[in-house]
């Protein structure tokens, strides 16, 4: 983390948000120590003041280690009202990994997101859906499919990582980017979410899901802001490879970036 007796004018200011999930500190946090031109904090939650907040969290979603196996809480107007200014001040926001599934009962926050995974069945966009499937380190290839864009950029046209995949849904209005080439429409590979929070790991027993999106990073608009999520980041083996780290270097430097928030507002502009 910097010190604030070091920042330099000319760094991004990066929020890091964290809670909710577990997850191993030291070499997440070693991660945005990485990164070039970049002075970042950590927070419990997001705050506005920033460049690019980058959500690594699951708000509004408690685990009980009981039945029921989670507590679903609405935002409160306040906790709203710094999303609202966040995108109306056109700050970039990167979500990754299971910040995908935070504030299950908001549908908005899952539209500002672009999509959802479930822990619990839930509904989205007047569909109802099982809970999420999930599969841990799988070796997959990851398609670019826009080598053209900034959060694409040195990726090339595809490369290998290892990382948790996801079976969950994802709207119409993202801007596809990478794609996983492993078969996330077959549900029978993955496990049940809901099933794992219950205390039976890859487990996927009566369980059945839609055919899930193949996309694993896509970007969208909201308001005055560029979005970026990435589903990469499950633990340390991720956190260290370079085309992650590449591949989130690159969406906090767009979506920091004027030419990104000119995108969304012209985004916005043209769909309201």
């Amino acid at each position: 983390m910097c010190d604030a007796d070091t920042m330099n004018a000319s760094e991004l200011d990066v929020v890091v948000v964290t809670g909710g999930h577990p997850y191993e500190a030291e070499p997440f946090f070693a991660v945005f120590d990485a990164l070039d031109g970049v002075r970042w904090t950590h927070a419990g939650a997001p705050a506005t003041g920033h460049d690019v907040v980058v959500f690594y969290d699951i708000p509004g979603l408690r685990f009980t280690r009981s039945d029921p196996p989670t507590v679903m809480a609405d935002p409160t107007p306040e906790q709203q009202q710094v999303i609202a200014d966040l995108t109306a001040a056109g700050t970039g926001l990167v979500f990754m990994h299971h910040a995908i599934a935070g504030w299950p009962t908001w549908e908005a926050y899952a539209h500002l997101m672009g999509g959802r995974f479930h822990y619990q069945p839930g509904r989205l966009d007047g569909v109802d859906y099982p809970d999420s499937g999930y599969l841990f380190d799988v070796e997959h290839t990851v398609e670019v499919l826009d080598p053209t864009h900034p959060v694409c950029a040195g990726l090339g046209e595809q490369f290998t990582i290892v990382d948790e995949l996801y079976c969950f849904p994802v709207r119409d209005d993202v801007v596809p980017l990478m794609r996983t080439n492993f078969n996330v429409a077959d549900s029978s590979r993955f496990y049940s979410a809901d099933l794992a929070i219950r205390g039976s790991k890859n487990d996927n027993t009566g369980w059945t899901h839609p055919a899930g999106s193949d996309l694993v990073a896509w970007a969208r608009a909201e308001g005055n802001s560029p979005i970026v999520y990435l589903q990469f980041g499950d633990g340390p083996v991720t956190y260290a490879d370079g085309n992650f780290r590449r591949a989130l270097a690159n969406a906090i430097g767009w979506t920091a970036s004027d030419e990104a928030r000119q995108w969304a507002i012209s985004s916005t502009s043209s769909s309201g």
